[in-house]
């Protein structure tokens, strides 16, 4: 539907709304004129006066609904005009716009005929010029083709040359072949003539001299080296064992120190079993908000006035164990005072620690050593290892160090510093994944400390291979520290376990008739039968035992193996 006919639709509305107005007005004029009559019928008896006076108000009223439909019929009349003349104008503009509308076509079309023209044009120029260069390309690769056919030509002719020389060649080669085939039967010959001239005077064949020879040898050379091992090892042991248990014994002898047996449990002893509902609080609030502040676990069982305390990190055990006790000694049990008595606790335990430190460096004789490393080692006052604190053992392997170091002449002080510090990596073996000999290198080279130092550091378990005097002295004083009875324990199934591998060990080999470990797995003893072993195979006999059991166990300290060898010969007098 256009404009055009939309303001046709509004004018014949605006009509038909006029019209309906005039015929409601009259509608109600006449019901109202209908309404008097029949008032002037009731009331027949009133003044003629008023009922003239009505009659004239109805005519009145009747003349202006007559007026004022004609007034409606005027106003349709001219919006029926109106809307004529809006249809007119209206087609007017639609003929206007439509011829506008066929120019403005017109002009487009010639301007894409003119492009495509231009188009077309520009292609076309495009292919010529495309189809001369592959012309051009293809002259180029006939030349080209024509060069490699005169060239495929010359080499023809050098193989059928380089052909005649290979047959000629070919020929010399088979006459060569012939006479050294000749050559190599007459060889061949006499090897066999002179083989069997030696194996007449001999009595023996070539093989069966050959191995006769080899095993001959073989006997000789296994004892003479057994031989000079045992020379070499009798003379080492006379030269050095005395000098080496003189330092060891010397060091062992001055050094004391207490021992404490730590474990990953602490035990806090209560007033009252009341005290345990206390430290639970209401619906478990009070011990998961101490776990969760403390990062130790609270085990609260069936024993009588004492709760558990478990963590594998010590330092973190003992501020949890601290913590609870101040807790319990207070009364005052919940989440805020929780942490505030933890935080109190920790700053305690710090404390200790670097008080624990620098008391093991005033000990040792070490003054220089660097804050990071100093607050490092207070935490080892809480580590064990086996039972053995470690902080005590440092200590205690510095001062066997250096008395080591003093009765060989080295530097006393580089020794016990390389000494001391060798387990330091122990401190952060809860934070930092690796061995801790290789943790306490990085933290050593880290700090600024000598390069013998940290070798030593990095060497005392064999991470990486000894390579100086301080790296091996450092191991020696470690193994007499830990070594010795009493400073360390170990878990009865794994001492049971040691001893029945050392036995099996020795009793897997050749010649073996009773084994027993003794001394607590610190020596073992090996019967063997006389007739199957010779004095020099008992020796070989205990270094591979002690080899074997160096390869495959770890234990603290040393293992000495003894073979028995008892020669009994019993005759009877008749």
């Amino acid at each position: 539907m256009t404009a055009l006919d939309w303001v046709l639709v509004v004018a014949i509305v605006v009509l038909a709304a006029f019209v309906l107005a005039g015929l409601v007005l009259g509608a109600r004029a006449l019901r109202q004129l209908r309404t008097d009559r029949a008032d002037a019928e009731d009331r027949r008896g009133q003044a003629v006066d008023d009922a003239q006076a009505k009659v004239a108000d109805a005519n009145a009223k009747a003349a202006s609904v007559r007026a004022e439909a004609a007034a409606a019929k005027a106003e349709a009349t001219a919006a029926r005009a109106e809307a004529r003349r809006v249809l007119e104008a209206a087609h007017t503009e639609a003929d206007t716009i439509l011829e506008h509308a066929h120019r403005q076509a017109e002009g487009d079309a010639e301007q894409v005929r003119s492009a495509a023209r231009r188009s077309g044009e520009r292609e076309v120029a495009l292919l010529n010029a495309t189809v001369k260069e592959q012309s051009a390309e293809v002259e180029r690769r006939a030349a080209r083709i024509d060069e490699r056919e005169r060239l495929h030509g010359e080499e023809v002719e050098r193989l059928v040359e380089r052909e005649r020389r290979l047959a000629t060649m070919d020929a010399d080669l088979v006459s060569r072949e012939g006479a050294l085939t000749t050559r190599e039967a007459e060889v061949t010959a006499a090897e066999e003539k002179h083989t069997r001239e030696l194996e007449r005077i001999a009595g023996l064949t070539a093989e069966a001299a050959r191995a006769e020879l080899v095993e001959n040898i073989e006997a000789q050379a296994k004892r003479e080296a057994a031989i000079m091992v045992r020379d070499i090892e009798t003379e080492a042991k006379t030269t050095a064992d005395s000098r080496a248990r003189r330092i060891v014994v010397d060091a062992i002898q001055r050094i004391a120190s207490e021992q404490t047996a730590e474990s990953v449990v602490s035990v806090l002893h209560l007033p009252s079993d009341e005290m345990k509902g206390r430290i639970i609080g209401r619906e478990g609030r009070n011990i998961r908000a101490f776990e969760s502040v403390t990062g130790v676990n609270l085990i609260i069982d069936d024993t009588p006035e004492a709760v558990l305390l478990s963590c594998f990190d010590p330092v973190r055990r003992e501020v949890g164990r601290l913590t609870l006790e101040k807790l319990v000694l207070d009364g005052r049990i919940h989440p805020h005072r929780i942490e505030e008595v933890y935080d109190s606790a920790k700053n305690e335990v710090e404390v200790l620690c670097d008080r624990a430190a620098e008391e093991a460096l005033v000990d040792v004789g070490i003054t220089d050593l660097h804050p990071e490393l100093t607050k490092l080692l207070g935490r080892l006052r809480y580590r064990t290892s086996y039972g053995q604190n470690v902080l005590k053992h440092l200590v205690e392997t510095a001062h066997i160090a250096g008395i080591m170091a003093a009765e060989l002449g080295l530097d006393v002080p580089s020794m016990k510093r390389a000494a001391f510090l060798h387990d330091i990596g122990k401190a952060l073996t809860h934070e930092v994944e690796g061995s801790h000999a290789l943790i306490g290198a990085d933290l050593a080279r880290k700090y600024g400390e000598s390069e013998d130092v940290v070798h030593a550091i990095e060497a005392h378990h064999n991470e990486v291979p000894p390579q100086t005097i301080e790296a091996v002295l450092t191991q020696a004083a470690d193994a007499c520290s830990g070594g010795r009875p009493g400073a360390r324990r170990e878990s009865l199934e794994a001492y049971v376990k040691r001893l029945e591998r050392i036995e099996e060990i020795a009793a897997g080999k050749t010649g073996v008739e009773k084994v027993f470990a003794m001394q607590a797995g610190r020596e073992i003893r090996v019967m063997v039968r006389p007739d199957d072993i010779d004095d020099i195979g008992a020796a070989v006999l205990a270094r591979d035992v002690a080899k074997q059991i160096e390869e495959e166990l770890t234990y603290p300290g040393q293992i000495r193996v003894t073979v028995v060898r008892e020669s009994r010969v019993t005759e009877l007098a008749r």
